[in-house]
Order: structure tokens, then C-alpha cells, then sequence
């Protein structure tokens, strides 16, 4: 699989610092699994992030403070402190293996949203506000015209989709923010799956992108 379309440097360095949005972050996730490039990428900016903290003075610890760092990881060992009773992630059927970084989250049923437009919405733990969604798309289907008041991360999982900007296959990740307006039309060979996560709000265009906006925030 050759993948042509990366995270940005700056999306890369805040999420193998940690500073990434979480809902962003699973995004990023799934196209860090799955391309050696990222990987190698994110390795790097670590790396880099260690040799700055080799640097930095040392402080001594309070007295106890190990131990209680320790005790914190036995407790959260084998449970998900975010989920009452530590309950396991309920994942619906949605017809398609799973990335790896979602086998944490919630994932729900596909919603019917539109003529051959449909959503599954996908729960972080402890992140309910997230907007990150699953949406699939039948073949040859044009979504509504739209931009966005923040930033949009969208990674293909199966199909395959393009706008003015380039063609986008699985693997390939999309970053688009307020400055980028677009209509992502689906090959018309077969429908299109991506995981997607939303910084603010898409700004729809049409009676179509109304009709859908309440749902996908």
C-alpha cells in the first residue's frame, strides 16, 4: 500500500508529545499504525524530546513519591478506571476490521444521515466531547460542499475519495482547516469508509449539508 498524504510535521511533533487534541490523536494513531514513514517521524521527534529531557537538571523527588506512582499503575492495571464497573469497549458490526487505536473506544451502529451518507460515532475514554466519527459513503456519492471553523483530520480505512486538492486511498490522511473549502466525491467503484475527527465545527454548504449538520456537529 502506498500512502501519498501525511500528517503535517506540526500535527506529528504535538501528538508524539502528547499535546495532541485527543480526539485528533485516534485519528493520528490509526495512520501512525499503518504507515512507516509517521512511524519513523514520530520516533524521531521523541527521540528528540528525550535528548532535551537528558538535559534538563535534575530535581529530587518527594519522599513517598514512587510509591505512589506505583500504587496509581497497580490500580489502573487491567481496568479502565473511565469506565464504571471497568467495562469492556462495545464495539458495533460495522462490516469492517477495526484499526488497532479504537480497540479502547466505543463504537456505535451506523446512522442513516443522508442518501448514501452514514455515521458511527466513536467514544474515547473520558473524552466524551470528542468529535470523532466513522462515515461511509456509497460509491460515486458527492458529499456537501463544505469548510471548517477548526481543523478536520480524516483518515481512509477502505475506498477511496477526492477533491481539487489530490486523490486520497486507504492509509492516506487529510488535515483541512478554515482556510480549505472542498467537496470529497467517492470513487464510484465502491463506497468509502474513514474515521474522522473535528476541531470546531464543519461549515456546511447547500440544503443537504444543513439537513446533516446537527449530526456531525
Amino acid at each position: 500500500m502506498t500512502i501519498n498524504h501525511h500528517p503535517s510535521d506540526e500535527t506529528l511533533l504535538l501528538y508524539a508529545s502528547g499535546k495532541l487534541e485527543p480526539g485528533p490523536g485516534v485519528v493520528v494513531a490509526v495512520h501512525v499504525g499503518g504507515c512507516r514513514v509517521c512511524g519513523d517521524r514520530v520516533a524521531d521527534f521523541e527521540a528528540i524530546g528525550g535528548s532535551v529531557l537528558e538535559d534538563i537538571e535534575a530535581i529530587e523527588l518527594s519522599a513517598g513519591a514512587l510509591d505512589h506512582m506505583m500504587a496509581r499503575i497497580d490500580a489502573m492495571a487491567g481496568k479502565d478506571s473511565s469506565r464504571p464497573g471497568g467495562r469492556k469497549p462495545a464495539h458495533a458490526n460495522i462490516g469492517i476490521r477495526l484499526p488497532e487505536a479504537l480497540d479502547n473506544c466505543d463504537v456505535g451502529a451506523w446512522r442513516w444521515i443522508g442518501p448514501g451518507v452514514r455515521f458511527s460515532r466513536v467514544t474515547l475514554p473520558g473524552e466524551p466531547e470528542a468529535n470523532v466519527m466513522l462515515l461511509k459513503v456509497a460509491a460515486g456519492r458527492k458529499l456537501p460542499k463544505h469548510t471548517h471553523s477548526g481543523r478536520e483530520y480524516m483518515q481512509v480505512l477502505t475506498g477511496s475519495f477526492a477533491d481539487a486538492r489530490g486523490n486520497y486511498r486507504p492509509g492516506d490522511m487529510d488535515e483541512a482547516d478554515s482556510e480549505v473549502e472542498h467537496q470529497p466525491i467517492v470513487d464510484p467503484q465502491a463506497e468509502c469508509i474513514c474515521i474522522a475527527a473535528l476541531e470546531g465545527q464543519m461549515r456546511l454548504r447547500g440544503f443537504f449539508g444543513r439537513m446533516i449538520q446537527p449530526f456531525i456537529g
